[in-house]
């Protein structure tokens, strides 16, 4: 875990945004030639969001290739509270057009509430102090905004049962969490489904995993462990952990039972 200063995107943003407007392009115009989003220039520009290396060279290249973003791009810093090893995950997460989750040992980070979150760090060892807790529960609600800004891309969570009777941070935290969950699920860019604990064994019982597909149809998978996370990029790889995951979309509760299911704990929590 490292708590790094944001200052840098906002410089950097501030420079594609003094670029853009000496080039005389809307960020409409500027969207179109770099095949991003309006709104992730925008977030860019005002220095919420990574800029990836496609953005990147597409930039230099609407810019003249004079090599300055490659270069102020090199002394980026990203969103503070964001774990190493997480941080490519992270970038490409907020531009991904596909994005799958199974999880067996907690409510994934994009559905948490701060609660619940903050129970969690609070649980680690080695301790994290207050500050490093509110800069963790910072990053984490910077990257729940991608449920309601990115309206286009398709998120499916997958999220054993046992996780939510655990009763993580005590009855009223569980009942508030499930309320968010319900809330969630609404959208319709998010699917929610509960593996039942009655479905005695599935294809994911190896282990947590992610997937997600990026706006040029490639796809990457990251699976996190105690101390670490791999990142994956191998194909055949990937492809495995599809198929799993799309065997568990069949084994798992459909979507209005998972929320008939929640809720039901809404009630008895």
């Amino acid at each position: 875990m490292n708590d790094e200063s944001s200052d840098s995107l906002r410089t950097f943003g501030a420079m594609v945004q003094g670029l853009r407007e000496h080039a005389g392009l809307s960020r409409k115009e500027f969207a179109e030639l770099v095949r991003f989003s309006k709104h992730t220039v925008a977030s860019v520009e005002l220095g919420r969001r990574m800029a990836d290396a496609a953005f990147v060279d597409r930039a230099e290249e609407v810019f003249g290739n004079t090599g300055a973003l490659r270069r102020a791009a090199a002394h980026l810093v990203r969103q503070p509270g964001l774990a190493s090893w997480f941080r490519r995950w992270a970038q490409l997460e907020g531009a991904a057009v596909t994005l799958y989750t199974y999880e067996c040992r907690m409510v994934p980070g994009l559905l948490q509430t701060e609660k619940y979150a903050k129970t969690l760090f609070a649980a680690q060892l080695p301790p994290l102090d207050d500050a490093q807790i509110k800069a963790q529960w910072v990053a984490r609600a910077q990257r729940q905004k991608l449920l309601r800004e990115r309206a286009n891309t398709a998120f499916s969570f997958i999220i054993e049962e046992h996780v939510l009777l655990r009763r993580t941070g005590a009855l009223e935290a569980t009942r508030s969490l499930v309320d968010h969950l319900l809330n969630i699920a609404e959208l319709r860019n998010v699917e929610i489904q509960i593996m039942p604990i009655a479905q005695g064994a599935h294809t994911g019982l190896a282990g947590p995993i992610q997937l997600l597909e990026t706006p040029e149809t490639r796809w990457f998978a990251y699976n996190e462990g105690q101390r670490g996370g791999l990142f994956i990029t191998d194909p055949k790889e990937i492809s495995v952990l599809q198929r799993r995951y799309a065997r568990m979309r069949s084994q798992a509760l459909s979507l209005e039972d998972s929320v008939s299911l929640l809720q039901q704990m809404r009630g008895d929590s």
